[in-house]
């Protein structure tokens, strides 16, 4: 993990889920975990896809944490003291700092 980073050297979170995005869909995702939020198309927690957007308060009030929904209430993201790991989003140190999760828009999906 690098706050900033965005080479195999060191990654950030919103570094992770955009190059993973990108790689596997195509997908150009904004840099910023705030500027991802405001990207995707909200969801409920009831709602939940695989491949969703789960985004975190893990400092002060704005969103500064992402991760990528891998189902059954896992994510996969990477984190400041364990690098790239799969968490679980019911973890209370998760669920308290829990914002809300989003979709890519369809229109930013490209079919092939």
């Amino acid at each position: 993990y690098r706050n900033g980073g965005n080479t195999a050297a060191g990654i950030d979170c919103s570094a992770f889920t955009a190059t993973i995005l990108l790689s596997y869909r195509g997908i150009q995702l904004p840099r910023t975990s705030r500027e991802q939020f405001r990207f995707c198309e909200q969801v409920n927690k009831s709602d939940l896809q695989v491949g969703d957007l789960l985004f975190f308060r893990t400092r002060g009030r704005s969103i500064s944490h992402v991760g990528i929904y891998l189902g059954n209430d896992k994510f996969v993201h990477a984190s400041s003291s364990n690098g790239v790991m799969v968490s679980d989003r019911k973890e209370s140190y998760f669920s308290a700092r829990y914002v809300g999760a989003g979709r890519i828009p369809q229109s930013s999906v490209t079919t092939e």
